[in-house]
């Protein structure tokens, strides 16, 4: 790091990504910094700093040794480092840098306990319940989708979906036909699951097959609203929330697929439809009105899909989409999983966050087997269509994509 840069850092002072402190700090302190900003965004500790900004200049002997040793014995799991360090006015500064970590959560480990940090601000804190959950999600160690939905059971699924998933879609030739041999079945495809003495749906089986999965699992669903203006007002042109399963029943006649019953996907196109288009004022030759669309149906329907597939099932609200008269937004709860950022999705990376529900709909046709609609239809067809590239915004709550009309 040049000089400049490090003038720079520190006249900006701390944030949500910047730590100062001094050489003299507790190894656990340390490890508590660190820890809290891996499980963020990472970041830089710099030592030898005082939290005003000023620059005191290290004193520990072998310094980097220490920080290498707390790194290895404090730190779990495993962090490699950047160490530098640069010389200002005769004083030197160590800057400890590190990405944002991929294992998370990642807990510093004293006293014979392991305590789980995360960045706040410009402070570090001990992580709430929630916030561990999450943590652990984000670093695929809860797989949120297969937990058991309390108060649910077999009962609570759609019968003539499940069939039609069976045979009609998986060409599955041994349908099951008593109670027992579904229950089993269903356990194996991770539909249901085993919870104390009961057997209840999982968040999977439930929000793919479920007939009212919003009763059980209130962030379940699509919430839809439309505005005549470019931001929300009192008066909404549309305000409905969606419930059902995620999945259409469909007729497999020599090969042609055939809609019966649509599910959330299907019932969404058919309400948002309206405003998402308009008809010309003339006709055409075969005298009928053409449609004009605001956005390319399929980039549409890929945002919905991707934002289905991949919502954050720790956070308590439902997928919102809301059309106003200048842009489409479609908001997805929780942060992309892993190490997931937004350049790499654009770059047709994939790293899946529910398998089994990316899985399924993949089966039905509803996902591609590249798994890279940003990259091959949201992107290129919304700037073919309206000349402008979608936005995307991504918080610690949620990924926001807004298609410009």
């Amino acid at each position: 790091m040049l000089k400049t840069e490090l003038l720079e850092i520190i006249a900006n002072g701390e944030n949500s990504g910047v730590e100062f402190k001094r050489d003299d700090i507790r190894p656990e302190q340390l490890a508590k910094e660190i820890v809290a900003l891996a499980n963020f965004q990472g970041g830089k500790v710099l030592l030898g700093i005082d939290d005003d900004g000023t620059i005191s200049g290290i004193q520990r002997a072998d310094l980097e040794e220490w920080v290498m040793n707390i790194f290895q014995n404090k730190i779990h799991p495993m962090i490699l480092p950047f160490y530098e360090e640069v010389k200002i006015d005769e004083k030197i500064v160590a800057i400890i840098s590190f990405p944002i970590g991929i294992s998370k959560p990642y807990v510093v480990r004293h006293a014979g306990k392991e305590d789980i940090y995360i960045r706040v601000g410009t402070t570090s804190r001990l992580a709430t319940r929630e916030q561990q959950m999450r943590l652990f999600e984000l670093g695929g160690m809860l797989h949120t989708e297969v937990m058991p939905v309390p108060r649910t059971d077999i009962s609570c699924l759609d019968d003539a979906r499940l069939i039609n998933y069976i045979r009609d879609i998986l060409h599955d030739p041994e349908v099951p036909q008593s109670h027992e041999e579904w229950q089993s079945r269903l356990l194996g495809l991770g539909f249901l699951t085993k919870a104390a003495d009961s057997i209840c749906c999982t968040i999977a089986g439930l929000v793919l097959f479920g007939k009212s999965p919003r009763r059980y699992l209130k962030q379940a669903g699509i919430r839809l609203l439309s505005f005549d203006a470019q931001e929300k007002e009192y008066q909404a042109e549309l305000d409905e929330i969606l419930d059902g399963p995620m999945v259409g029943r469909w007729d497999i006649d020599k090969g042609e697929r055939n809609l019966v019953d649509g599910g959330i996907i299907e019932r969404f196109m058919e309400l948002m439809t309206p405003f998402l288009s308009e008809e010309s004022n003339e006709v055409n030759e075969e005298l009928r009105r053409t449609t004009k669309w605001f956005y390319p149906l399929e980039a549409v329907r890929e945002v919905l899909i991707n934002a289905l597939a991949h919502r954050d099932w720790t956070r308590f609200v439902e997928i919102e989409i809301a059309n106003y008269s200048n842009r489409l937004e479609i908001i997805s709860p929780g942060a992309l999983p892993n190490s997931m950022t937004v350049e790499k999705m654009k770059a047709g990376q994939r790293s899946p966050r529910n398998t089994i529900v990316m899985e399924v709909l993949r089966d039905y046709g509803y996902v591609d087997y590249r798994g890279m609609g940003v990259r091959r239809k949201i992107v290129p067809l919304t700037k073919e269509l309206t000349g402008k590239e979608p936005e995307f915004e991504l918080t610690e709550d949620h990924l926001k994509t807004t298609l410009i009309r």
